[in-house]
Order: structure tokens, then sequence, then C-alpha cells
């Protein structure tokens, strides 16, 4: 609590520091108000959620906002969060996740659990190695800490490591860190350097037009960003001793976290000392020095740290003499963009005396490395390496544009295609494409679904899109305009499950005329389907080729049960009471023309109501998909009156629990089915001929032994097992 209470004082000053105390105090309401009522909160889906775990400002301004802007600077949407602000919603709007010096926490560990599930790319990114004891101990200032503190850095260290290690990938600084890193994950590991903001070059071209020096005078600067360095500029002391001896101009600027040694002392009138500079002042502060020291004592640990010193000098013209290890030794051009050094006296004070002594040499190596840093260590100039690795380990992302996530045949069979994708390794959106009309209706009669276990659900009146899609499905004619309206998607398909233009009747309007349009598209969206018939009338009727895969059936959940037809028979009855297509009037017609007394009548309806007239013992309403096939299973007889279907999906499922159907042939279900072989067909609007088909298939054990047998047959041919790599080939 203490920690959080910390951190959340740590945030609010660095935010008043940016924005002011006015935006501040806006923004600290804003948060308690979604905090309070988090529906509100308008939601952004995005590519990348940079989450820090880092409480010290400059590492996280390089390795998370830079790195954001390099992003942004390619294309891709970015946002951040600090690590304990970190909630398991937040998985459901970003492609993929960059975990910056992240402690392990239980929510981060299940978090990354299920980033995998939906098959979500964790990186993590690390900028020192803070992630082993076997390198955080050799450490001098580690090591003279008390047991107490060391023992709480190293469980910090530790629990570094392990999220490391359940991330996918890595993303580091210098090729030492990558090396090492390269032991603790499976994965690649990207350098990806720290650069200057733009931000950093504007207030450094401001400091520079602004500094003005006294020329009497050379002031050496060392700026330290931890207490860690006081061993570091140790090595150069002797030096500025020397220096300081030989050349009464010279001063020297200390700013940062550093305990300024006692051989100093005699020099206290030419030391120019200050505590830690923020980074928007670091520029005019650094501007006013005329060399920048960056010792560093040769270890592993050090060999794994930033050019950071370097290119902060460099931004504001000033030559940096550096050891010679590590990213230092990569990046400085000897004599050139910079002086490196062995770590010995002599060579540090002959270094230092070059550049004292020198002042066109001193402005030639400024130059020199401010070209370099200007075209090379920008963030709008070095994106392109981080973006393409980002993109590269990203999981190609589908969204399915459901009408509503409500029951319907259709959205399950959208779901199944979503659930195989997922397991091919597809990163997969069911993007709920309800109105806030129909919520408000849906509230005055049952508890909408807005979430599917196992799915990743976002709602269009909640949710602005702003990543980009490999895939958007359209699987309704009303969400073929919202796919065709989404501006960073790379192909965009429809899939027809049916003529949703007979939805309706003549005279209804608009929502006929868009229906048939929606088979009509001039823009390039491609179609498929799951039936030969639709994938017919798409042809012939608007010239549309498709990509077709057949509707399958889950076994596991349609249980066989044998069934003796004694007693009361249970016949059941599918279908929405208003749809004019499901016909579902029909079917109660035929059994009012059935004895009462040995005919239990059951009726499931995933919306509408029975209507006053039907003749109803059991209501089904709204049960949950994996239930279904218990319905089913304790029915016998299934009458199913559908006029138009493109794959009637109650006949397949009441033949894989061993019951016998009598259907309305029509073009959707007549790709199965075939009439006194796995069902028995009888003409529509015929009441006598399907009032003597449930009779016939009573009194007839011959017959109704072989519709049971074929039909087991015909739902074994169209599992969704045998179905699956064409589900997965046809989204290619």
């Amino acid at each position: 609590m203490i920690r959080k209470v910390n951190n959340l004082v740590k945030k609010s000053v660095v935010i008043i520091k940016d924005d002011g105390a006015v935006r501040f105090v806006k923004r600290a309401a804003k948060y308690a108000y979604y905090n309070k009522f988090p529906d509100k909160k308008q939601q952004v889906y995005k590519d990348i959620l940079f989450i820090n775990g880092c409480t010290l400002p400059h590492p996280e301004r390089y390795r998370v906002a830079h790195q954001m802007e390099q992003l942004m600077s390619q294309g891709l949407t970015v946002e951040s969060v600090f690590y304990d602000r970190l909630s398991l919603d937040q998985l459901k709007y970003y492609r993929g996740f960059v975990f910056f010096r992240c402690p392990i926490t239980d929510t981060i560990r299940e978090f990354i659990k299920q980033a995998h599930y939906f098959n979500k790319t964790c990186f993590f990114d690390i900028d020192d190695l803070v992630i082993d004891q076997k390198y955080t101990d050799s450490i001098k200032y580690v090591q003279q800490m008390s047991v107490d503190d060391k023992q709480l850095y190293d469980d910090g260290v530790n629990r570094m490591r392990e999220t490391l290690e359940l991330c996918d990938h890595v993303v580091t600084t210098t090729a030492q860190l990558q090396e090492e890193l390269q032991h603790y994950t499976k994965g690649e590991v990207l350098i990806n350097r720290n650069v200057a903001s733009d931000e950093m070059i504007k207030l450094s071209n401001l400091a520079l037009k602004a500094v003005s020096k006294d020329r009497d005078k050379v002031v050496i600067g060392y700026f330290s960003g931890s207490i860690t360095h006081n061993e570091d500029f140790d090595l150069v002391i002797p030096s500025l001793i020397k220096i300081f001896e030989k050349y009464p101009q010279v001063y020297l600027k200390i700013a940062g976290i550093l305990d300024v040694p006692d051989a100093l002392d005699p020099y206290k009138e030419r030391l120019i000392t200050s505590g830690f500079v923020d980074w928007r002042e670091l520029p005019a502060v650094m501007a006013e020095c005329d060399i920048v020291l960056a010792p560093l004592v040769d270890t592993i640990f050090n060999r794994a740290k930033s050019e950071n010193k370097w290119v902060e000098a460099a931004l504001v013209k000033i030559p940096t003499i550096a050891s010679n290890i590590g990213a230092f030794a990569e990046k400085i051009q000897n004599n050139e963009t910079g002086i490196l050094v062995n770590n010995t006296d002599a060579e540090w004070f002959k270094a230092l005396d070059l550049l004292v002594s020198d002042s066109v040499l001193r402005g030639k190596l400024a130059d020199k490395a401010h070209e370099e840093i200007i075209h090379n260590y920008s963030t709008v100039y070095t994106g392109y390496n981080l973006a393409s690795f980002v993109r590269k380990h990203l999981a190609r992302n589908i969204g399915f544009v459901l009408p509503s996530t409500d029951i319907s045949g259709g959205v399950i069979v959208a779901l199944k295609h979503a659930d195989v994708l997922r397991r091919h390794g597809w990163d997969v959106t069911l993007i709920d494409a309800v109105s806030k009309h129909a919520l408000k209706i849906a509230k005055k009669t049952y508890s909408y679904r807005y979430e599917l276990p196992g799915f990743n659900v976002v709602a269009t009146h909640k949710t602005k899109m702003k990543a980009f899609f490999d895939t958007q499905v359209a699987t309704l004619w009303s969400t073929v305009e919202l796919v065709k309206k989404q501006p960073n998607v790379r192909n965009r398909l429809y899939f027809v499950q049916n003529f949703e233009t007979d939805f309706y009747i003549p005279g209804t309007g608009e929502p006929r005329f868009l229906a048939n349009a929606s088979y009509c598209d001039q823009s390039g969206i491609r179609y498929i389907t799951m039936s030969l018939w639709c994938q017919k009338w798409l042809k012939d009727v608007f010239h549309k080729e498709s990509e077709y895969v057949s509707n399958g059936i889950d076994l596991e959940l349609y249980p066989y049960r044998e069934r003796d037809f004694t007693g009361k028979i249970k016949i059941l009855i599918e279908g929405d009471s208003k749809s004019e297509y499901k016909n579902t009037d029909e079917a109660f017609r035929i059994v009012e023309r059935l004895d009462p007394d040995k005919f239990e009548i059951s009726y499931l309806s995933y919306r509408k109501e029975p209507k006053d007239w039907y003749r109803v013992d059991r209501f089904y309403n709204r049960i949950a998909p994996e239930k279904v096939g218990e319905v089913y299973a304790s029915c016998d007889i299934l009458i199913k009156t559908s006029i138009v279907e493109s794959f009637s999906y109650p006949p397949l499922e009441m033949m894989a629990t061993g019951g016998v159907s009598v259907v309305v042939p029509n073009g959707g279900n007549v790709e199965y089915l075939k009439d006194d072989y796995n069902c028995l067909f009888y003409c529509q609007g015929d009441i006598d001929a399907g009032v003597a088909a449930v009779e016939k298939l009573l009194n007839d054990k011959k017959l109704r032994d072989k519709i049971i047998k074929n039909g087991q047959k015909t739902a074994q041919a169209y599992q969704w097992s045998r179905l699956e790599q064409r589900i997965v080939d046809i989204y290619k």
C-alpha cells in the first residue's frame, strides 16, 4: 500500500511538471469518475501497450516514451500504463505488450498467461543487467547495502527475471545486454538503442541558442544518473586533480546523485554542484560545459550500459571523453565523434589535457558528434527496426464483426471459426456491433451477453478502433458497412450465411434493400460462405465468386441417447416465433393435430416467446450453446419448418443425439438431408403430410432405425475436426 502511494505521488509530480496543475486536477477528476463508473469510459483498441515497471524517470523516458515515439512514427498506435495499474481487461484492447523492467506480480503472471492463450505477443524490455544476482552482486553500491536492503533489492531482481522468462521476445539497448539476455529467452533479442526524442532535440536546440559561456573558463561536466556511479567517478579523480593544478581556468560541474570525494576539497571553489536535474532542464545545464566525462569501471554490468551521456552531450555540441568499453566503444568514433580512453590515469589525463588546451578540437568533435546524433539517434528517424521487429512477431489478427453476441445459429458458427483460428495462432477479436438502442430494449427483457467465455469481445459503441487488423469479417448484412469503414484493415471478408434479403417481407423498405446490396459490393470485399446453396446464388444472381467451407458439429456437445419410442413421445420445435422465414407457426399447426396424451411438446427459441395459441409443454429460452445438446437429447422427434436457411443445424443436431426429424426441404438443408434416408421431408404448407410423417416415424420401426443409423453417419461426416484445416485455409 505504501509503495502504491509513493508511486502515485511520483506520477502526480511528473504530470504536474508536464502539464501543469490545472491539467493534473482535470485528469485526477476524470480518473476518479471512471474509477467509479468504469462502463462509461470510451475504450481505444490499439496495437501496443507499454507496461512500465520502473519508478526512475530517465529509464522510463528512454525505454517507454521514446520507443512509443518510434512506433508512432512508423504507424503503430500505442499506450502506456504503470505496472501496478495493469488489469486483465486491458488484454483485449491491444495486439501486443512491452513489459519494461516489470517485476513479476500475480496480475502480470496471469496477464501473460492469458496473452499467450489469445496469441498476443509479450515483449520484455530492459536497459540494464538487473535480471540476475550474478550481475548485480558485482556492483559496489549493492555490496555495501544493509542485509535488509540487499534482500529487498535481490527480490526485485529475481522477480524481474521471472517476467523476462515468461515473455516471448526481448528488446534491449546494447550488444553486451543482447548477448547476456539471450541466455534467458527462447525468443529473439533485438538491440534498439536509446535515442533522443523530438522534445529533447527541441530543448537542446533552444539551449544552444541561449547559452552564454565565459571564454576564460573551461567547464568539465560530470552528470550522474544514480548513486551507483560513485565508483565510476573515482576513475577520473587523479587526472582531474592534475588538470586543476595545471589549468587554473578549469572548473568542474557535478550534476546528479554523487558523493563528491574529499580529495577534491582543495578545489571546492572551482566545483559547481547541483542535485538531480530534470531532463527538460538538462540541455541548458549541460550546454554550459565545454567537456563531458563518461567514465565507467570495466565490468560486465557497465559494458551493458547505454551511451546516453554521449548522446545528450552531443545534442548541445559538447565533446565527450568516455571509457573505451561497451556501448561507448561500439558507437563513438575515436577522435572523430568523441575520445575513447582506457581506464588508466595516464590516458584520462592525456585526453583531458588535449581538450582543455584545444578549443578548436573541442568544436570539431562536438560538431561531428552532433551531426551523428541528429541523423542516427532521433526517435523519428530510427523507428523502423523496432517497428519491423514488433510487426514480425505479432500474430495475424482478425476481427469478427457480429450483429450482437446474442445466441443465434449464425453467431455460433462465427464463434466456431474464431475459435479454430485462435487455436491455429491467430489473435482473434469479436467486435460486437449491437446498438445502444438494441441494448436498452434488451435490458428490459433479459441480461445481455457482454462477454463470451474464451473470447475477447469489444463493443463498437464503446470502442474506437485504432489498431491495424490483418482481416475483418462481416457476419450479417448490417455489419458489412462497419467493416468497410475501418481504414486500417488489410483484408475485408463477408461471411455469408443466408439470403438475408428474404429476412424481410416485401414492403419492409431500407433493411431489405441494404441486405440485398451487401451482395453487390464493389470495394473489394471477399465473400466466403458455409453453404453450397449460398455459393450458387452468389454466383448466379450477383456474379460474386466465393469460397466455401461447410458447417460442422461438435459431437461432444450432442451426446447420443438411445430412444425406445414408447410412452409419451417428445416433440421438439425450434425457431423464432416472430420470424417469417422460420415458419414456426406451421410446426405448431402440425402438433395441434397430434394427440396431447401421446405427445409432449418442447419449444426452443433463442429470442422470442411462444405465441399465445402455441401448445407448449416445455419452453427453452436463451439456452447456453453448450447446453443445447441436452435439450435435443431429451426429445425424440424434431419438426423443422423453415422456408429459408443456408445450413440448417437443428436436424443435424437431432440426428447426432440419435433422434429423428420431419423437415420442410429448403436450399440450405438439402446439402446434407435426404428424404427417407436420414429424415422425412414434407412439402411446406401441407399440414396433413407433416402429421403423417410424424405418425410414420412413430409406427415404422424399421424406417426409424434406418434414419437413426444414417443420421449418425451424417453427423460423423460433419464433425468440425474434419473441417478445421479448410477453415484455416479459407482465411489465408
